[in-house]
């Protein structure tokens, strides 16, 4: 799963919003620890962390955002 989180972070930063909230939606459906902060990305992380700001329009992204935690 971390090269998946390194994938979207980098996906959302050259402009690649499809790559990015694919491998977003992947990693918040399976528990795993995170590559940056040795912690989970959380839909709460999301909305916080800026590597993301390229995707804070997209309705894909705010429907992310907008989940619950998976337990």
């Amino acid at each position: 799963p971390i090269p998946i989180e390194i994938l979207a972070r980098v996906a959302a930063r050259v402009g690649e919003p499809d790559r990015a909230i694919t491998a977003l939606q992947k990693l918040l459906s399976i528990p795993y620890n995170g590559a940056l902060a040795a912690a989970p990305l959380t839909p709460a992380l999301l909305r916080l962390d800026p590597m993301f700001d390229p995707l804070r329009n997209d309705p894909r992204f705010q429907k992310l955002v907008a989940s619950p935690a998976p337990k």
